[in-house]
């Protein structure tokens, strides 16, 4: 190719107005840039902004995606059922409230009237339980006490058990006796639990430990209730040693209180969970 061929082909360039269109995009961009760099968020207003679009463009509910739209109007069929509020402003707007509300407050204040209701049948049975076991009571043998809907016979150590030991005292059968009559003719399921103070067993002794002391009381009384007539599957019989103080074990008065025998009926509870009284209505023993 010589030069008279190069000076034959034709020559392209740009118009004098792109350049400076070029450099006008450049410094625009930049200056985009420079103002996000600078920007901040302000999450209060982009909140604001949030709430104020989805009530431009829909009602949000608390209703799960499964449920099929309940409407009670032309207008409001796709949203969950309210009383539809006729309006001048071009929009609709909805209030929604939970269904299942009134259903709830309805059960819980049926439960709580069925609880005031064992509550004060317990505390009645209570009563009658201390004018029935008045003489025992006053020898510091038993205790009768109320514990929320269940009513607790407590059988102190006093002429009960030897120390350490689990036989019973002949002293105690009588007042046994009377119990086991007392519970066979009830309903409800009956739980004897045996508790030690915090005094260590000696070693070389026939328990090795509380736990097993307390275990042995325990099935000494059961085994009383049953030679009354008590059905064996309404009786539940466990062993808590020290675990289950009634008072702190910081004196020998409060220890005492704290050996015991609770025979504790749960106020007409039987296996099947049904409630009925759980003392005889004519029961004077």
């Amino acid at each position: 190719m010589n030069e008279h061929s190069l000076e034959a082909l034709p020559t392209h360039s740009s118009p004098p107005w792109l350049i400076t269109f070029a450099d006008l995009m450049v410094l625009l961009m930049c200056f985009f840039v420079l103002m996000l760099s600078f920007s901040e968020m302000d999450p209060q207003k982009f909140k604001e902004m949030s709430g104020t679009l989805n009530q431009a463009f829909g009602v949000q509910t608390e209703i799960t995606a499964t449920d099929l739209p309940k409407g009670t109007s032309l207008e409001a069929q796709e949203f969950s059922p309210a009383v539809p509020e006729p309006t001048d402003a071009n929009e609709v707007r909805q209030q929604t409230v939970d269904s299942e509300l009134n259903t709830l407050d309805l059960g819980l204040e049926m439960r709580v009237r069925e609880l005031k209701a064992q509550e004060d049948a317990a505390e009645r049975q209570a009563t009658r339980l201390r004018a029935m076991f008045r003489q025992e009571i006053d020898d510091g043998r038993l205790l009768i006490r109320q514990d929320g809907s269940n009513v607790v016979i407590q059988l102190l150590e006093k002429d009960s058990f030897p120390s350490g030991s689990a036989a019973l005292e002949p002293s105690s059968l009588e007042a046994l006796a009377k119990v086991g009559l007392l519970v066979a003719d009830m309903s409800g399921a009956i739980t004897v639990s045996g508790h030690t103070d915090n005094v260590s067993i000696r070693s070389g002794g026939q328990y090795r430990s509380n736990w097993e002391l307390s275990a042995a009381r325990a099935a000494s009384v059961a085994h009383e209730l049953l030679a009354a007539g008590l059905d064996p599957a309404r009786l539940m019989v466990s062993g808590h040693a020290d675990t289950q103080p009634r008072v702190p074990n910081d004196s020998a008065a409060n220890r005492a209180l704290n050996r015991r025998v609770d025979i504790t009926f749960a106020n007409g509870r039987d296996r099947h969970g049904q409630w009925s009284d759980a003392l005889p209505a004519e029961s004077t023993q």
